[in-house]
């Protein structure tokens, strides 16, 4: 489990295809506090540690860890952020005691999005993005939605012609600028995962229409 609220952010250094896709990504905390089979959100998705050290690529003192991700994983996520030199929002495992920031979050993407527009206000920026038909019914204002690894609050929501649902999220500088959010662009796409109360609910509609 995880928050939504992200330590530091990353980026991909190497990727190796031998299967599934090995992808080696940089990181500036401590190696001690990284332990091999712990689980880090990269952007949203849950992943495995299976590797870990420093001195990547002849450079002393770059931290890194790697992890292995599925055609699976691949298929159902944002495809740019798999290439090499893409910036990641990076969150480790929720331990117990932690301070709740965010709410939880499982690091299990729901569908692709995409941003529909930027409009500045104030200091901070209004993002509006269009979620797939599939995830429009559980997307409401004032809940919550995760952007990329980043727990949020949905301001606004309305259901677009094609089913669709297009809402919009305030992103504060603090949030621009210590995670990926703030180099979004209008066409950019973005890993979505609704709150997991909505996602139980789902599971429940669909299992009363199948009965």
């Amino acid at each position: 489990m995880f928050t939504g609220i992200i330590v530091e952010v990353g980026k991909v250094l190497a990727i190796d295809v031998a299967g599934d896709h090995r992808v080696t990504i940089s990181t500036t905390r401590a190696q001690g506090a990284i332990a091999i089979g712990a689980s880090i959100a990269c952007s949203g998705v849950c992943l495995t540690v299976v590797e870990k050290g420093t001195g990547f690529g002849g450079e002393a003192g770059t931290g890194w860890f790697a992890v292995d991700v599925s055609g699976e994983t691949i298929s159902r996520t944002v495809p740019a952020q798999w290439q090499v030199g893409a910036r990641l929002n990076l969150e480790p495992a929720l331990k117990l005691g932690d301070e709740l920031g965010g709410h939880i979050v499982t690091g299990h993407v729901d569908g692709v999005g995409e941003v529909a527009s930027i409009t500045p206000e104030g200091a901070s920026r209004r993002i509006e993005f269009l979620a797939p038909a599939d995830l429009a019914p559980y997307i409401a204002a004032k809940g919550s939605i995760t952007i990329d690894g980043v727990s949020l609050t949905v301001n606004s929501v309305a259901d677009e012609a094609d089913g669709r649902a297009r809402f919009g999220v305030n992103i504060i500088p603090h949030t621009a600028e210590v995670t990926t959010l703030g180099a979004l662009v209008p066409g950019a796409a973005v890993n979505l995962e609704i709150d997991v109360l909505a996602r139980y609910l789902m599971r429940m509609q669909s299992a009363t229409r199948t009965a």
